[in-house]
């Protein structure tokens, strides 16, 4: 019988990632990753840590890829849609990374039902950026939920990262620049501490759309700017 890892769905595509190394299951119409998953992935700093998380993984792209990266045995995504939960976790299996990686169908507002608190060493969240009541809300439902803050608000995501979060461990977040004001702000009232923030520009001549930023639990006050990083060149080629 063929195992559940190795069944492709109608409504799926099998797409390469690092010229054929891994393998990443997606919904056709529904919501794929974007630039924003691989900029995060890169961002993650995993210097010899044990476990990390990431709240809202999506099609679970950034734990593979930091599974392939490192080699932390303990990696666990978290998804509250459950056929993005079930479809992430074919994916784990499809690039033989059961055994490492660990995806939750679940609100990451009843983590602190599954995890003791200051389990992790490292959170991590690409975090739905826009308000219920601003802009059209997508008609597609995975859409909606990865953009706007439908089942869970960046106050929650920050809540529940300070919980999992070692002490001095690190909380590593991508947002739209327009709502950095909002970041910096939350992260202070949950005692997330700004250490490090990277902007990311479409290319040279374009204003800011990005930040990336770290934040630690229980460092006190010092922030550091990082070199910006251009996606683009002026004639459109990527540059990842």
């Amino acid at each position: 019988m063929e195992k559940p890892y190795q069944i492709i769905k109608d409504d799926e595509t099998l797409d390469d990632l690092l010229d054929g190394d891994l393998n990443i299951l997606q919904k056709r119409a529904g919501y794929r990753f974007s630039i924003d998953a691989i900029l995060l992935a890169n961002f993650v700093g995993v210097p010899k840590v044990e476990s990390i998380i990431e709240l809202g993984t999506g099609c679970g792209i950034i734990p593979i890829l930091l599974a392939h990266r490192t080699k932390i045995n303990r990696i666990v995504g978290v998804e509250i849609q459950k056929d993005m939960a079930e479809m992430a976790s074919r994916s784990v299996g499809l690039n033989d990374l059961s055994k490492r990686i660990t995806i939750i169908h679940e609100n990451i507002n009843n983590l602190k039902g599954l995890f003791k608190a200051e389990t992790f060493d490292i959170v991590f969240s690409n975090p739905p950026y826009r308000k219920v009541n601003s802009g059209r809300i997508n008609p597609d439902y995975q859409k909606a939920i990865a953009r706007h803050e439908i089942e869970c608000s960046l106050q929650d995501t920050l809540t529940v990262a300070r919980y999992l979060v070692k002490p001095k461990g690190k909380v590593y977040l991508i947002f739209p620049v327009v709502r950095l004001g909002d970041l910096m702000y939350n992260l202070r009232e949950t005692m997330l501490e700004p250490k490090k923030l990277q902007i990311v520009y479409p290319n040279i001549k374009s204003q800011g759309k990005l930040v990336l930023v770290e934040a630690s639990k229980g460092r006190g006050a010092g922030l550091k700017i990082l070199e910006p990083i251009f996606t683009h060149n002026l004639n459109g080629d990527s540059n990842f």
